[in-house]
């Protein structure tokens, strides 16, 4: 049972951290705390559905297609429709309040055309269900294969936001937007590129999640408020700390669900959101402000 719950953690842990990554990338950078982000998840995970259920495409080979139309769409609505907000707000925090409310009209918008297309029911399918004994054990081979996945595309992620130009780039924005455009970085260019990129990484995080969980057009909102639990207790615009708390997350609610009661996960994801708040509010990888 312990090897059981240590793989199924992981496999949640991955898909939790690397789902935050992209809301971390998102609020970190263009400071959009975009609560149509589960949304957006969803709406990748049904495409994923309807790719190998309608034509016969497998998820992974989805990603090639899905990942691009989440970068692309994100960056058409940032570009399209937060423009207004950049433009009018005289600070960030004025710009965090209007966006908060801006993504939470566009949540409805998302969530009522999945609904008229997929309707409300609970939705999955079949993908490498077969079992792989490990360690003892017998693994599903698609949440294997989810852990996995996540781990190489959120390792990689890490390292091209600390490794390259560009990540450097979006780095110096997340942390002063004023003193990077005096180095001659373009602050919106870098906050728009930031949220298409979380865009992206919404989008695999959706079609991992389909491949191994039920989903239905309502349950984005469930994502959203994971992931920003998940970078509260990494710290926020803190990738690393996002990664590390994404799979704490996990370990605890498969060990809560294996060993005690499954109705109980929730309360224990919680319970230590709280006491991170209580006792290290700015994240357990963030650094205290003055």
């Amino acid at each position: 049972m312990f090897v059981d719950a240590l793989f199924s953690g992981l496999t949640l842990g991955g898909m939790y951290a690397l789902i935050a990554m992209g809301l971390t990338l998102q609020y970190g950078v263009a400071r959009i705390l975009n609560l149509a982000y589960g949304e957006m998840l969803i709406a990748a995970a049904f495409a994923a559905y309807a790719l190998v259920t309608f034509a016969g495409i497998g998820p992974l080979a989805g990603l090639v297609l899905i990942v691009p139309l989440g970068f692309l769409l994100s960056y058409g609505i940032y570009r399209l429709l937060l423009p207004p907000l950049v433009r009018r707000s005289r600070t960030r925090a004025v710009l965090e309040a209007d966006s908060i409310l801006a993504t939470f009209g566009l949540l409805f918008v998302v969530q009522g055309i999945m609904l008229a297309i997929f309707g409300g029911n609970y939705t999955s399918y079949a993908y490498l269900n077969s079992g792989i004994d490990l360690f003892g054990t017998t693994i599903a081979a698609n949440r294997l294969l989810v852990f996995f996945v996540a781990v190489f595309l959120g390792g990689g992620f890490y390292l091209a936001l600390t490794r390259t130009r560009i990540g450097t780039a979006l780095r110096a924005v997340a942390v002063d937007p004023v003193a990077a455009g005096l180095v001659a970085i373009d602050v919106r260019w870098a906050a728009g590129l930031a949220f298409a990129l979380g865009g992206a990484l919404a989008a695999t995080g959706g079609v991992l999640a389909s491949m191994f969980l039920t989903f239905s057009a309502n349950i984005g909102v469930v994502f959203t408020m994971k992931a920003l639990i998940v970078i509260i207790m990494g710290g926020v615009g803190n990738v690393l700390g996002a990664l590390i708390a994404g799979l704490l997350l996990g370990l605890t609610e498969a060990f809560v669900a294996t060993f005690g009661d499954p109705g109980l996960t929730l309360a224990a994801t919680y319970a230590i959101f709280l006491l991170v708040l209580l006792f290290k509010p700015e994240g357990l990888f963030g650094r205290a402000t003055r």
